[in-house]
């Protein structure tokens, strides 16, 4: 249905494409538009129907939830295509999997038209994709299996989300919430707690300044569980001012706020300041207090085609710096929730693994 949507919960909601982001129907990412059941007649979702991105970014072009009933009734948008199952020649769920797996992803990839900001897929060419499907029954035991393993790797993220929510309640309960009424720590800027350095990339013009030991952290690196995507040789180390293993990274320029730990010693680019921690902050404990500031931060750059953070009022930025001992006790807590943390991902990347191979089975031979 082409309507203009918005976000003022009146009437029927209205899939969109935010509405199956994360791989399922979530009622809390849809649209409204004042409509009625009689005005939305005839674009009403059943029960059972895929919701498929058709317009999307390249690598999001594909993307599938089935609809069952959640929310009670949902309205048919413009911005995803309806998939609705012959459910006497196939099973909602066994055609979701189908439609994400590698073969037929394969298959879909040479139909994508890449545009600038956006690519998409016609409903033409989605039609003439071949499967070949087996019987009912084998189709339900393959989704119900495939179920199974998908909601296991779910359960794994969402208990790595939680560990990040428990780290955020150990900082409060030791220390208050610093965006209300924190407790009466002093204060201080950032300036005396710390050198605090402004980034530089070497120069391009010259060769070997980078593919060594060194890493080299972007913010597209910042908050990511990821290894640096870029490294500097000893020479490339040499043109810059690197920081030491444990230094605060702040992006100032653009996502102004987005910040992390350097976790062995680093170079940065000239979007990031850092601050190098003297002997009255724990490292983990400086991040943590920027990190919950991280609002206040973006509030203060300039508003500019490109927010930007200037140095000067970056240093005069203030956290309040409890006693040393009960920062170490912070430390200390945080070390074992992240301990806890790694022992998840190493579960996740074989759940992971134990999909990818049931996946591999059920569907090597699904798309004709």
């Amino acid at each position: 249905m082409s309507v203009k949507q918005d976000k003022s919960g009146a009437g029927l909601p209205i899939s969109r494409i935010e509405t199956i982001a994360d791989g399922s129907v979530n009622p809390n990412r849809v649209g409204f538009a004042g409509l009625s059941a009689a005005a939305a007649e005839g674009w009403l979702l059943e029960t059972g129907d895929i919701l498929f991105s058709h317009i999307n970014s390249v690598e999001h072009v594909g993307k599938c939830a089935v609809y069952r009933g959640v929310p009670e009734v949902l309205v048919h948008g413009m911005n995803l295509l309806n998939l609705r199952c012959d459910q006497g020649k196939i099973v909602p769920e066994f055609a979701k999997y189908l439609i994400r797996s590698p073969g037929f992803r394969g298959c879909l990839a040479s139909f994508i038209n890449k545009a600038v900001n956006q690519a998409s897929v016609s409903i033409g060419n989605l039609r003439t994709i071949p499967v070949i499907v087996p019987p009912l029954s084998e189709q339900r035991s393959i989704a119900a299996i495939l179920d199974q393993a998908d909601a296991l790797r779910s359960k794994r993220r969402e208990a790595l989300a939680q560990l990040d929510s428990i780290k955020q309640a150990i900082f409060i309960d030791m220390f208050g919430d610093p965006r209300q009424l924190p407790r009466a720590w002093p204060s201080a800027p950032l300036s005396a707690l710390g050198r605090v350095t402004t980034g530089r990339t070497p120069p391009t013009s010259k060769e070997g300044m980078f593919g060594g030991a060194v890493p080299f952290i972007t913010p597209g690196d910042l908050e990511s569980e990821h290894p640096a995507k870029r490294t500097l040789t000893a020479e490339g180390v040499a043109e810059i001012n690197p920081v030491r293993a444990g230094a605060t990274l702040v992006c100032c320029i653009g996502t102004v706020g987005k910040m992390g730990m350097a976790k062995v010693r680093s170079g940065f680019n000239q979007q990031i300041n850092a601050v190098d921690w003297n002997s009255t902050v724990d490292d983990t404990y400086g991040l943590a207090a920027l990190f919950f500031r991280k609002g206040e931060l973006a509030a203060q750059a300039a508003s500019t085609t490109v927010p930007i953070l200037n140095k000067s009022t970056f240093e005069k930025f203030e956290i309040q710096v409890p006693p040393l001992d009960l920062q170490r006790i912070f430390a200390a807590r945080i070390q074992a929730v992240e301990g806890l943390k790694i022992t998840h991902r190493a579960a996740l990347a074989e759940s992971d693994a134990l999909f990818a191979s049931l996946q591999h089975r059920a569907f090597a031979v699904q798309v004709a």
